[in-house]
């Protein structure tokens, strides 16, 4: 007779669930033994909880499938919270295992005792924790219908320690669904027909949406804008491509949207920094929203337009195109991007953490590619270094680029070990200028004093080399080609150590340029 635990893994297993990431504790020995012993399911052991629910999220982003994440009660289970509301906030589908305290001690303040449920139920889609052993694989199921709906994200059940190795003789409980509203296709090929300049807000990141908007755009004549920190929905090099609405877009690039009738909305929710401080759509415009799955039926039953996103496309292009360096100047994050752009194939998985270093990412990049961005919606620090870990054990045949500040690498970048263990041989580049970058800039432009900013120099390189990875530091811009070819050449993870101008705050601003004022 199986265990709960064991039919747990079942059935997470014929879900298409392939991995779980967890730091192990006490309160859930029974799952990891499941876990261990299910052969569709890997387990990886990471450094830190929020590590492992970074990992998870971005294995499940890159491959569309839920992924685990697994943690003990209290202490880990808080340690795990920072991937969740990631999840919650980028519609990632992740399910979320956590150990809570026996079923006998419920209730009592316990040792490491937190009440989960209610933790965890502002971070995520759903939350349960079952009162009986039985009740457990049947709650599991829910979670994957839940993390899997209509709007997808993390769902969350906390099984007290006890129930894991009690038999379950119960049949296997399948998946259930949550039921979407079908789509009024023919209603809003109606309103773009008619429309004078429609544009569309895209999110969908998987291969066959992105060939399908693609197809859309031209041939119903659609101007698209990408979210924010999903620029692989749509290719920016396509002329019907209206820009990235991410943070401190130029008012060039906003024209297409504010002059538009009819907002398109596709595969995503407008948050705050994609619908820019929630000022689109414009109250006088007609918002309408589908599911990337329904874009086939629109190009199927709407008539075809040819519209002019001429002037739309040259904005971005001028947005995007970089400046010349002095040649004495100290090394820039834009020459940083565009030299690993140049070098890197055109399909390598960008992980970006949170931070002012990002924009350079997100401005100079130039994504093209479906699934090549992995980036946290909700600003996490410390995302992108686990995040490239998940992504090559997810796609081991693709080149995986980490992109993070020195902050962001001295939040999670110990998960570099957990690369070395996996042999998953992760380039990760540490753009280091010794501040708190975003931080500084707001307390600049408020005419505060820099407080708390600073971050001690660090030998990333040798820090990496420590841990079992390849390290080469780059202080002038004569190495930066040299070691961005060694590291995409290197056959384990790399850690390349970009000491970058800290006077440069973003592609625009410069510290300087406020301490003089």
């Amino acid at each position: 007779m199986r265990t709960v635990a064991q039919t747990v893994t079942r059935v997470l297993a014929d879900a298409g669930v392939e991995h779980g990431f967890t730091v192990p504790g006490e309160s859930f020995l029974g799952l990891l033994d499941a876990f261990t012993g299910t052969p569709e399911l890997t387990l990886v052991s990471t450094r830190h909880e929020s590590g492992a629910a970074f990992m998870a999220e971005a294995c499940a982003k890159l491959s569309g499938v839920p992924a685990v994440a697994m943690a003990s009660r209290g202490p880990g289970a808080t340690n795990l919270s920072i991937g969740v509301h990631t999840a919650r906030q980028d519609h990632t589908p992740m399910v979320v295992l956590l150990g809570q305290v026996p079923s006998t001690k419920l209730g009592r303040e316990s040792f490491q005792e937190v009440d989960l449920a209610a933790l965890y139920a502002p971070l995520a889609n759903w939350t349960a924790q079952p009162a009986t052993a039985a009740e457990v694989p049947g709650l599991v199921a829910e979670a994957l219908a839940q993390a899997t709906g209509p709007r997808p994200g993390p769902a969350v059940v906390a099984v007290p320690s006890d129930f894991w190795d009690e038999p379950f003789p119960g049949p296997l409980p399948a998946p259930g669904a949550v039921v979407a509203e079908e789509p009024d296709v023919a209603g809003v090929a109606e309103r773009l027909a008619a429309a004078r300049s429609p544009v569309v807000i895209s999110g969908a990141r998987d291969p066959r949406s992105h060939r399908e908007l693609v197809a859309a755009a031209e041939e119903l004549g659609l101007a698209v804008y990408t979210g924010f920190r999903r620029q692989d929905s749509f290719p920016e090099d396509h002329p019907h491509f209206a820009g990235h609405l991410g943070l401190a877009v130029p008012d060039a690039q906003l024209k297409a949207l504010e002059n538009a009738d009819v907002v398109l909305t596709v595969g995503m929710r407008l948050d705050e920094v994609t619908s820019q401080g929630f000022r689109f759509p414009l109250p006088e415009q007609e918002h309408l929203q589908l599911p990337t799955s329904a874009l086939g039926a629109l190009r199927a039953t709407a008539p075809a337009r040819r519209r002019d996103w001429s002037a739309a496309h040259a904005a971005v292009t001028e947005f995007m195109a970089p400046p010349e360096f002095p040649a004495r100047s100290a090394l820039h994050p834009t020459e940083v991007v565009r030299a690993l752009r140049r070098l890197a194939p055109r399909d390598a998985v960008v992980t970006n953490d949170a931070g002012n270093f990002s924009g350079f990412a997100h401005r100079y990049w130039c994504f093209t590619e479906p699934r090549t961005q992995l980036g946290p919606c909700n600003g996490a620090m410390g995302y992108a270094v686990p995040a490239a870990v998940a992504a090559k054990l997810v796609a081991p045949e693709r080149t995986v680029l980490a992109m993070v500040g020195d902050g962001g690498a001295l939040m999670t970048g110990q998960e570099v070990e957990t690369a070395v263990r996996h042999g998953a041989p992760v380039v990760v580049v540490v753009f280091q200028n010794g501040l708190y970058g975003t931080i500084a800039l707001h307390q600049v432009k408020s005419s505060r004093a820099m407080s708390a900013v600073d971050i001690g120099a660090v030998d990333f390189a040798g820090w990496a080399r420590s841990l079992g990875a390849a390290g080469y530091t780059v202080d002038a811009r004569e190495q930066l080609e040299p070691a961005i070819r060694a590291a995409l050449g290197e056959d384990r993870p790399c850690v390349l150590d970009v000491r970058t101008d800290p006077d440069v705050l973003t592609a625009d601003a410069r510290l300087g340029d406020f301490l003089e004022s």
